[in-house]
């Protein structure tokens, strides 16, 4: 054990880092992470916009909104799918609060300034699996 965390070192091979348990927390994050990367261009817009909303919503300063999107992109990058962000939120959060999710969702969409039909289906997909109705998609405003 010793031997193989020198080598790796020397190797420039850097420790893994465990990812904390998932709660709707970070669910939230990973899902607008994975909402803005589903048109394969993961702009500086939308993860200042990510930034913004982890900071209003859990009352976090810049730093530590960007602490925790980084850790949300991390999970995001090593968890299964979408269903289980989704899940998390479903099973601990109201009707209301998830329509607040689908907003925030759509707040990093447009954060870009442009409308990417990838990303819409993303959204939409992800509101079914939260429950939320379509018609009460920001997507259809």
């Amino acid at each position: 054990m010793i031997w193989d965390s020198l080598l790796d070192r020397l190797r420039n091979k850097p420790a893994e880092q465990e990812l904390p348990e998932l709660d709707e927390k970070l669910a939230l994050g990973a899902l607008m992470v994975r909402v803005a990367k589903s048109d394969n261009n993961y702009h500086v817009m939308e993860i200042g916009e990510i930034d913004r909303i982890l900071g209003a919503t859990f009352n976090l300063n810049a730093v530590e909104a960007a602490k925790m999107r980084a850790t949300c992109e991390k999970l995001e990058a090593a968890a299964p799918g979408t269903p289980d962000f989704a899940l998390v939120i479903r099973e601990h959060i109201d009707y209301p609060h998830r329509l607040e999710v689908a907003q925030q969702l759509w707040q990093v969409i447009i954060a870009d300034g442009t409308r990417v039909n990838a990303e819409i289906t993303s959204l939409h997909e992800i509101e079914g699996m939260l429950g939320i109705k379509p018609e009460d998609s920001p997507a259809d405003d």
